[in-house]
C-alpha cells in the first residue's frame, strides 16, 4: 500500500484485460489485491447491463479489489481455460487463483455480496496493518504531525478504518486541538460510536477538556495534605495527575476519595475513574486493576 499516492480512481481499478496480459493483470495482481475478472463481448446485451454495476461496486470499494474486462471475442483463450460456455461470466481471483464466480446479469446486492466475499477471503490489508502500527509508533514518540499525516492517508483508503480515527483524533489531541479532535471522532462509522477505539479517544477528548484548567500537583497534593476531608482538594489533585500523565496516581486519588465520600458531587469520582479507564482502553492492565478495585467498594 502506498500512502503517498491518491485514492486510486475508476481508471486505475479498472482495465481491459487480454490474454496475453492475465497473468499479470490477473494471477499476479491478485497476490496483493482481490481482482475481478468479467467476460463479456460487444454483442452481449446483458454485458452491458452488468459492466456499469460492476465498475460502480468495484469503485465504491474503495482500492480493496480491481476489475479486469475481457472481450472474449478478441481473447477467447482464457475464457476457454476457465470454460466459460456464456457470457457475462464474472470470476474473483485472490492470491492467485478463482475463488468464486457468477454467470449472467446480477442485481446491485448480489454484486455487492460477491466483492464482500472476495474481500473477506483476502484477509485483513498487511499494509494497511504495518501502517497504522508505524502511525501509532510516531505517536508513541512525540512525531505527532508524522503520525497525523499517516492516519489520515489511511482514512483516505479506508474511510471508515476505526483504528485510524482514533489515532488522528488522539494525534490532534497531542497537539492541543480537542475541537478538532472530536470533528475527526465524528467519523466513526454510525453504530460504532462506542466502539472500544473510539470510546478510549473520546474519554481522553473529555479528560482533556475537563483538566485543561487544572493545577501543579504539588499545589494539589499539598491542598489534601492539609486537609484530608477537603473533596474538592483531592478532586483537583486526580485532574491534575490526569493532565500531567499520572493516569495510575489518579486512579488512587480518585479511588480514595470514593472510599471516603462515593456520593460526593454526585458521584463525580465514580464519573470521573470511568472515563480514565475508557481513555486507558480495553486492554490497559491499569484500568482493569482500578475498575476491580472500584467494584470491590460499589459492591461490599
Amino acid at each position: 500500500m502506498d500512502l503517498s499516492a491518491a485514492p486510486a480512481g475508476k481508471d486505475a481499478l479498472v482495465i481491459d484485460g487480454t490474454d496475453q496480459s492475465f497473468m499479470a493483470d490477473v494471477v499476479e495482481a491478485s497476490m496483493e489485491t482481490p481482482v475481478v475478472v468479467d467476460f463479456w463481448a460487444t454483442w452481449c446485451g446483458p454485458c452491458k447491463q452488468l459492466g456499469p454495476a460492476l465498475e460502480k461496486a468495484v469503485a465504491d470499494a474503495r482500492g480493496k479489489v480491481r476489475l479486469v474486462k475481457i472481450d472474449v471475442d478478441k481473447n477467447p483463450q482464457i475464457a476457454a481455460q476457465l470454460r466459460v460456455q456464456s457470457i457475462p461470466a464474472v470470476f474473483g481471483f485472490v492470491g492467485g487463483r478463482p475463488v468464486d464466480a457468477f454467470m449472467g446479469a446480477q442485481p446491485a446486492s448480489q454484486i455487492k455480496a460477491f466483492i464482500d466475499r472476495l474481500i473477506e477471503a483476502a484477509g485483513p490489508d498487511a499494509g494497511l496493518e504495518e501502517a497504522l502500527a508505524a502511525a501509532e509508533e510516531m505517536l508513541a514518540e512525540g512525531a505527532v504531525a508524522d503520525a497525523a499525516q499517516t492516519f489520515a492517508a489511511i482514512l483516505a483508503e479506508d474511510e471508515g478504518n476505526l483504528a485510524a480515527i482514533s489515532g488522528l483524533a488522539r494525534s490532534h489531541l497531542a497537539l492541543g486541538d480537542t475541537e478538532q479532535a472530536r470533528g475527526v471522532l465524528a467519523l466513526a462509522p454510525k453504530g460504532k460510536e462506542g466502539d472500544p477505539l473510539i470510546a478510549a479517544a473520546r474519554a481522553q477528548v473529555e479528560l482533556a477538556e475537563a483538566t485543561s484548567g487544572a493545577g501543579e500537583t504539588a499545589a494539589m497534593r499539598a491542598a489534601v495534605e492539609r486537609d484530608p476531608s477537603d473533596m474538592q482538594a483531592r478532586f483537583d489533585l486526580g485532574l491534575a495527575q490526569v493532565a500531567e500523565g499520572d493516569a495510575e496516581g489518579a486512579i488512587d486519588t480518585l479511588i480514595e476519595l470514593f472510599r471516603r465520600d462515593r456520593e460526593w458531587n454526585e458521584g463525580a469520582a465514580k464519573a470521573q475513574l470511568f472515563k480514565i479507564f475508557d481513555s486507558l482502553g480495553p486492554k490497559s492492565e491499569a484500568a482493569a486493576r482500578g475498575r476491580r478495585r472500584l467494584s470491590s467498594m460499589i459492591f461490599a
